[in-house]
């Protein structure tokens, strides 16, 4: 959420452009969601990848049987994306309802 509000105040001057030029709400939303979504879905990709490495490294060390599941992947995955979309609303609808004089004044 912090890295979200900090996009959208950081560009006040764009969305308040993006809003004069006749950018609906619901488009500005859609962008700061799919922005959102878009770095969750990174994080969760590379995790994945990480774990995995991990998991690999792990159990050749360790001789122990160790394996990732679909579950075991796909479950936090789900959990990462509702977190996103959670916690990307609340900037991304603020940024949609910004009065766009003021938003280009901050420009």
């Amino acid at each position: 959420m912090a890295v979200t509000l900090l996009s959208a105040r950081e560009r006040y001057g764009e969305i308040g452009l993006r809003i004069a030029v006749g950018a609906r709400p619901v488009d500005i939303l859609t962008q700061f969601l799919t922005e959102a979504v878009l770095l969750a879905a990174m994080g969760g990709v590379g995790g994945i990848l990480v774990g995995g490495a991990l998991i690999m490294i792990g159990s050749q060390f360790t001789g122990w049987q160790m394996v990732l599941t679909w579950q075991s992947a796909a479950y936090p995955f789900l959990i990462l994306f509702g977190i996103a979309v959670a916690f990307g609303a609340f900037p991304a609808l603020r940024a949609a309802r910004l009065d766009p004089i003021v938003a280009l004044r901050h420009a």
